[in-house]
């Protein structure tokens, strides 16, 4: 591996490493042994699921479950380890970079997977948009740590001026060759890699994308260990460097989705009750997509959301002007202290609620449904979100403002298990 720095100018620094990848011939197919990112294998069951699809499915090493007093993370080594000497992940001969695509009926979205050089956010080279957990990171770092891997790649985006040329040229060459591997999960995805090794065009790409910034759109958390583990290893080396997709979303534009929150020791009754006054509330008789309907239409006038979990849907909008005053923090843009996610926490959690940030109290699901059952289930309050804007996301990321944690959810995200970068090799 090259172990030079950033490039001078400040932009995107991109290298080629051995990719790490499951032997076909070693698993019942790979769309069984691929997952999510782990922040949204998030319930029990669907853990389960994942565990017992293959028994070599990626999650046993990003959400490793110790059946003993053993450190999970430890196990996650282990199990990575066993798997390499048995031939079920082998390391490809020379370092590419990774052309990536997923398809699902007209949605098409391709982009180029590498290792990019670390450097502060303050550098405006990889912009963050959201805060994160301090709980998360470290057991992100430790696994990290313990694996010496980069188990799954952040999603990040950048903007061309949506031209075939530089990075995208390649990409369009690329998809034109048989792939290293196509496989279809039960999402309906269809996903295909290809490797570049071509010097050339290895070095188009890099040279495109100095030119560029790019903006974190799915992998705060990851990105927050890269940064720690680099200032772990001052030394130039491996952990210099961290695994990333990056789309050009000019050329492929992602979608934005809400991440819904579950309040766990909060019935709706009471929830409901302590908005009497400062918002409106008003219930709702209709389905789930109906209810989201109704909160897109409030949404598109101020801050709008939908309590759930007695069975039905209660709208709540127009909250009292004079309490965001006292409660939403100053001092921030207005695209800031207007967004839902901040009214959320600042004013309804932290405010009326009294609800501390914290696991054991909150719950972040990203699919709306799953929200609304596990709320029901343990007799809590789901808080069902719209979706931020893509344009105001970066036009806080550009100002440098970081909005409430998990605000948004970026998608599609790369499928976890189809290229994994082994620190060891580099």
């Amino acid at each position: 591996m090259n172990n030079e720095g950033p490039a001078a100018d400040g932009g995107l620094h991109l290298i080629p490493f051995r990719g790490l990848r499951y032997v076909p011939e070693r698993v019942g197919s790979l769309a069984a042994v691929t997952s999510p990112p782990y922040d949204v294998v998030v319930r029990p069951d669907g853990l389960h699921h994942l565990e017992s699809a293959d028994p070599y499915n990626i999650v046993r090493l990003i959400l490793p479950q110790a059946r003993t007093a053993e450190d999970p993370h430890s196990q996650a080594a282990q199990t990575l380890e066993r798997w390499l000497a048995d031939g079920v992940l082998a390391a490809d001969d020379e370092p590419a970079l990774y052309v990536y695509e997923q398809c699902k009926g007209d949605l098409l979205q391709r982009g180029v997977i590498g290792a990019l050089a670390l450097s502060e956010p303050a550098a405006g080279v990889v912009l963050p948009h959201e805060d994160v957990m301090p709980d998360i990171v470290a057991d992100r770092a430790d696994l990290m740590r313990t694996t010496a891997a980069n188990l799954e790649p952040l999603l990040l985006t950048y903007r061309s001026g949506g031209d075939a040329v530089g990075t995208t040229a390649v990409i369009e060459r690329t998809v034109r060759r048989s792939p290293l591997l196509s496989t279809t999960t039960e999402d309906g995805f269809n996903h295909r890699l290809w490797c570049v090794t071509d010097p050339a065009e290895v070095a188009e790409v890099q040279g495109d994308l100095m030119r560029h910034q790019a903006m974190i759109a799915d992998g705060h958390h990851r990105w927050a260990t890269y940064l720690r583990l680099r200032a772990e290893h001052p030394t130039p080396g491996p952990w210099n460097y961290g695994l990333v997709l990056l789309i050009d979303t000019a050329r492929y534009p992602l979608q934005v989705r809400a991440i819904h929150r579950l309040l766990h020791r909060l019935p709706v009754t009471e929830a409901l009750a302590a908005l009497a006054g400062s918002f409106r509330v008003r219930p709702l008789e209709v389905p789930l997509p109906q209810a989201l309907d109704a909160l897109a239409g409030a949404a598109a006038e101020g801050n709008a959301f939908l309590l759930a979990g007695d069975g039905r849907f209660h709208l709540v909008d127009r909250p009292d002007t004079a309490l965001l005053g006292r409660t939403v923090p100053g001092g921030r843009p207005e695209a800031w202290r207007t967004l839902d996610a901040t009214v959320l926490h600042a004013t309804m959690l932290e405010h009326i609620w009294k609800i501390p940030d914290a696991p054991e109290h909150i719950a972040y699901i990203h699919d709306a449904q799953a929200a609304v059952t596990k709320a029901e289930r343990v007799g809590g309050t789901a808080v069902l979100m719209h979706p931020v804007k893509e344009d105001v996301v970066r036009e806080l990321a550009l100002a440098g403002v970081t909005m409430p944690r998990k605000s948004t959810s970026f998608g599609p995200k790369p499928a976890t298990g189809l290229v994994l970068r082994s620190l060891a090799l580099d």
